[in-house]
């Protein structure tokens, strides 16, 4: 495993975190950080083989299960345990959504999104707290949600979850002080990964001019940002949500603005006036 480009290789050196949805994507990218900065990681996820070939690639251990059910959460919590001896971080990376503008989502479709972004994150954490971090005097959960916070247009089911783990957050960090449980929230901008791929390809070509940073994200930055959350700084952090979005956040629609660009899109400089000698 090659070293973190930007921690020390020993930052978490001794820890052991459990990575939801670990096999691809965000998820794996962050379990390779974790690992580069010295962290025994498990990963877990549905597909038994992507799983496996995560794991391997990566020198992690894989449990496979669904976030939504109760007995696959503890089974996932429990094996980090007796496979590692103690369970310290929980990434709450398992999430998804669909593409369908708002009066088109089913009752069914509504249900399925909020119950894998928030049933599965509460469940989660819960039976991390319960299992691991309880009886360990502490811990540190990571929970994933995404960016922008003014909603996500053709994903209104999304952004009331990801909305919804949010306020969670800072209920828990709040509840769970005393037990020596940080709670922290990481909001996830446009990346460029396989997932923002599946969606139609005008979605995935526009989403870098909304970003006022003009580019899309690398899985390598949402990484070091997890690894920071499960570093020590992380229990400072406990009911944050920390943003990182190239400023998408700050702004709706194309980058520049229409409206402040000349006839050749730049943004026009205001000439000032030279400053008068001392």
């Amino acid at each position: 495993m090659a070293p973190s480009e930007i921690f020390a290789p020993e930052i978490l050196e001794g820890r052991v975190a459990l990575v939801t949805g670990g096999g691809t994507g965000l998820g794996r990218a962050a379990a390779a950080e974790l690992r580069a900065c010295g962290a025994e990681v498990v990963i877990s996820g549905r597909r038994h083989e992507v799983l496996e070939e995560a794991a391997t690639a990566l020198g992690a251990h894989a449990v496979p299960g669904d976030v939504r059910e109760p007995a696959d959460a503890e089974r996932m919590v429990r094996f980090a345990l007796e496979r590692c001896g103690r369970l310290d971080v929980l990434v709450n990376n398992a999430g998804g959504q669909y593409f369908v503008p708002a009066e088109a989502i089913e009752p069914k479709g509504w249900r399925a999104v909020t119950r894998l972004n928030v049933g599965g994150t509460e469940l989660m954490a819960r039976t991390a707290a319960e299992l691991a971090f309880r009886p360990a005097g502490g811990g540190t959960v990571v929970n994933v949600t995404l960016s922008p916070h003014h909603g996500l247009a053709g994903m209104t089911h999304s952004s009331a979850a990801r909305a919804a783990v949010e306020g969670l957050t800072r209920a828990l960090a709040r509840e769970w002080r005393a037990d020596g449980i940080a709670v922290v929230a990481v909001a996830a901008g446009h990346f460029d990964t396989a997932s923002l791929r599946k969606y139609p390809e005008p979605v995935w070509r526009a989403a870098a001019r909304t970003v006022p940073l003009q580019r899309l994200g690398r899985e390598g930055e949402h990484a070091w940002l997890v690894a920071l959350a499960a570093s020590p700084l992380g229990r400072a952090l406990s009911g944050s949500v920390v943003t990182l979005d190239g400023a998408r956040d700050n702004w709706f629609g194309p980058w520049p603005p229409p409206s402040l660009t000349e006839d050749g899109g730049a943004v026009p400089t205001e000439a000032r006036r030279p400053r008068a000698p001392r």
